[in-house]
């Protein structure tokens, strides 16, 4: 068994959004996807993105507000999204005094 530590593993930062990425920790030979946890600050939200892998979102702490083509979704903790290759998405962080923290896996799609 091996454990996985948020408050242990490397930074790195977009815009203002603290993530945590498993390739450091050298899981690509064992595992059939990639990781990571993102941290969203009080007011706050992601830079809009879009990419060519699935993404499945669980909430670990806070509320999530997803914003995929013009609609908003609303997960809470213990929830999760799941978002296509074809999705912009942003997610915000809309409490005034509690971090959002997500964890995602993201694979690309099968061709079949």
């Amino acid at each position: 068994m091996r454990t996985f530590d948020l408050s242990t593993g490397t930074d790195q930062y977009v815009k203002d959004l603290r993530v945590v990425r498993w390739e450091q920790y050298g899981l690509e030979r064992d595992l059939p996807f990639q990781a990571m946890w993102y941290s969203v600050p009080p007011g706050s939200e992601s830079p809009v993105d879009q990419h060519p892998e699935l993404e499945l979102s669980v909430v670990v702490a806070g509320t999530a507000h997803v914003v995929v083509g013009g609609n908003e979704y609303e997960v809470h903790q213990g929830n999760a999204f799941l978002l296509s290759s074809t999705e912009a998405h942003v997610v915000q962080n809309r409490s005034t005094d509690l971090e959002l923290t997500v964890f995602s896996a993201y694979w690309m799609p099968s061709d079949g």
